[in-house]
């Protein structure tokens, strides 16, 4: 199987402080994974490194492949990895309708600049997204009157758009969730979750970055476990999510149960 990812003895550095200590991962195509770890463990940092948005201390080990090429074009690498960030839409996007916000998938904007051109073809594919995420009863709606479930989807839209650039073939190779139920509520995340699932079972690999136990679909079969900037596991679902794991994980006695695939920890 071809793989998306390829980490080999990276380290990252914020600042003076190095978050990222020796990671080595590997995700393949059409694989559904989630990361998994506390607040601050370096998810978040090892989101951007996937997306080039930063890049790992120069070391003769270290070595960096996405999709098999180890350099990109962002504006490019944007198109083939549909990445939706833990943060609600900007000033920009809450003044335009579902609709145009899914359009600025296409060239990675804010809002539909006058320069740009929409094509028919564009419009067509951002229909048949809405219907993909179930949202089109929000194609008219303005993203700043919509609720923050309603927006999130908006987003994952807009995500799944600029995957498509390219060809508008409608193909999705990867959706990258940073923290993707935060501020929704119950309701919300459980409508969020389906439609995620949909995705994964209609063939788009779904990495998932969450400390949220719930968050964790039925289809991802694979955790990678992270605490202060190491991968400290890499297993199945069945094996890393249980009670020990999770409370050395966590720093604490965890109780779990299953239902339905959805696993929850309190």
């Amino acid at each position: 199987m071809d793989s998306i990812v390829e980490l080999e003895h990276v380290h990252v550095a914020r600042g003076n402080n190095v978050v990222l200590h020796d990671l080595s991962l590997r995700i393949d195509r059409g694989e559904h994974l989630a990361i998994l770890g506390p607040n601050g463990c370096g998810k978040s940092t090892l989101l951007k490194t996937i997306t080039c948005e930063l890049y790992p201390v120069v070391r003769p080990e270290t070595r960096v492949r996405i999709m098999g090429r180890e350099r990109w074009d962002l504006t490019e690498l944007k198109r083939r990895m549909g990445v939706v960030a833990a943060e609600l839409p900007g000033r920009q996007t809450l003044s335009i309708t579902g609709l145009d916000a899914v359009l600025t998938g296409f060239f990675s904007s804010s809002t539909l600049w006058p320069n740009l051109a929409v094509t028919d073809r564009m419009r067509e594919r951002a229909e048949d997204i809405l219907i993909q995420i179930n949202a089109e009863s929000l194609r008219g709606t303005p993203v700043g009157e919509m609720s923050a479930g309603q927006q999130r989807r908006i987003m994952i839209g807009r995500a799944m758009a600029g995957t498509s650039s390219n060809d508008l073939d409608g193909s999705v190779q990867m959706l990258l969730l940073d923290e993707p139920s935060n501020a929704l509520d119950l309701t919300a995340q459980q409508d969020l979750r389906e439609m995620l699932r949909t995705l994964a079972q209609r063939g788009t690999a779904i990495l998932l970055i969450t400390h949220h136990i719930a968050d964790i679909l039925p289809e991802i079969g694979r955790i990678v476990m992270m605490n202060a900037g190491h991968i400290v596991a890499d297993g199945s679902k069945e094996d890393l999510l249980t009670a020990q794991h999770l409370g050395t994980l966590f720093g604490r006695e965890i109780a779990l149960t299953e239902r339905d695939g959805y696993w929850n920890a309190w």
